[in-house]
């Protein structure tokens, strides 16, 4: 079934999904959502996601829609000085441990900087930061590495199994954007209709990890 996100599940998700009250001016603009899923649809006005738990999502597409593609590199190009942004779980010792890595371009350094909660799991974080020293991780999860990061006001210590996605991004094309192709689209309520923002691809049925 083809749905329409109203102007209140995309204030509400985001809200919730940041941990904060559902309290909103009716005259504040609804802060983006995001949406992550696969293509079923897409034309020169609109794009059709059906998201994660399954729901058809149907947005407007406007002619500014910025696109990225994200593709896979290695654990060992995280490296001291990198700029990255990971989801994690906070863990029982006070680390947190990596479900993926974006290691940022330089251009884009700075993007987003600091900690906070994040939608991709219950509970889970976004750590947006500076790598300050990265070592070997502890012996309970071999082959992976431990990043001390260093943001504006904290740091926090993070884990990163060797198993765990790390990506990168550049600058994307509309041959992303087909039928059956997996995206991390960020939506915005805009005039009373939903509006794809940007859209984040992956290529060959890759799947953004964040």
């Amino acid at each position: 079934m083809l749905v329409r996100i109203s102007p209140v599940l995309l204030a509400s998700a985001v809200l919730l999904a940041a941990g904060a009250p559902v309290l909103a001016s009716a005259q504040a603009a609804p802060d983006p959502v995001r949406i992550r899923g696969t293509i079923v649809r897409i034309d020169a006005r609109t794009l059709v996601v059906q998201d994660r738990g399954g729901e058809v999502v149907s947005l407007v597409r406007p002619a500014d829609m910025a696109v990225s593609e994200v593709y896979p590199i290695k654990l060992s190009d995280i490296r001291q000085g990198s700029f990255i942004g990971t989801a994690a779980m906070p863990q029982a010792d006070g680390t947190q441990k990596a479900l993926e890595v974006v290691v940022f371009p330089e251009a884009a350094r700075g993007t987003g900087e600091g900690h906070r909660p994040w939608d991709l799991l219950p509970q889970s974080t976004m750590t947006n930061a500076t790598v300050a020293d990265l070592a070997a991780a502890p012996k309970s999860v071999r082959g992976g590495q431990q990043l001390r990061l260093t943001y504006k006001g904290g740091e926090k210590t993070v884990v990163v199994p060797p198993d765990v996605p790390v990506v990168t991004f550049r600058p994307g094309t509309d041959s992303l954007l087909v039928p059956g192709a997996k995206v991390l689209v960020n939506a915005q309520e805009k005039d009373g209709v939903p509006t794809a923002l940007r859209v984040t691809a992956g290529r060959n049925g890759f799947a953004p990890p964040m």
